[in-house]
């Protein structure tokens, strides 16, 4: 069960997209056989939020029992967090 969710997340993070850093240090020996820290480079980089994550999500549950109503506040929802990750862009 933990793997599933795990995988949910991952879908989750994907639909409403996020931000990732990656950080590359490149180290140099020096005279005395020490490394040392030579260069570091930080990226950020913003991931769009995904449609096709979305509608994993969407037919991933199930949609017995759920009213129009409820439908309708879930939909709403996304849209809101892809407007605001749009907005943070």
């Amino acid at each position: 069960m933990e793997a599933k969710e795990s995988v949910k997340d991952a879908l989750l993070k994907c639909a409403v997209g996020l931000s990732a850093s990656e950080i590359v240090e490149e180290f140099s020996a020096d005279g005395e056989g020490e490394l040392k820290l030579v260069k570091r480079k930080v990226t950020r980089r913003e991931v769009p939020p995904d449609i096709k994550a979305v509608k994993m999500l969407m037919d991933g549950e199930s949609a017995e029992g759920v009213s129009d109503e409820e439908l309708k506040a879930e939909r709403e929802r996304l849209i809101a967090l892809l407007k605001e990750s749009n907005n943070g862009e």
